[in-house]
């Protein structure tokens, strides 16, 4: 996960809509199921993918009322965190 991509994407959220984000990420997780896809593209989606649910976690946070940089910093410790663990 880029906190760069989350940033984008949670602005993104912002300005438009959650539901853009949901749909993509559905969209995605379909294409992960052609069989010609090389693990290099299945990289490339899962990395996205995560990127998204970043996005849209983060801005679930800010909508309960943090603040958008804590809820970025928090959400990136959680998942640097879960990594060490």
């Amino acid at each position: 996960m880029k906190l760069p991509v989350i940033k984008h994407l949670t602005q993104f959220i912002e300005e438009n809509d959650e539901d853009y984000v949901v749909e993509t990420i559905e969209t995605l997780e379909a294409l992960t199921e052609v069989p010609s896809l090389k693990d290099e593209e299945l990289d490339v989606i899962g990395e996205l993918i995560s990127n998204m649910y970043g996005a849209v976690e983060v801005n679930k946070m800010i909508k309960s009322g943090t603040p958008k940089k804590e809820a970025l910093n928090a959400f990136m410790k959680r998942v640097m965190g879960s990594i060490d663990n």
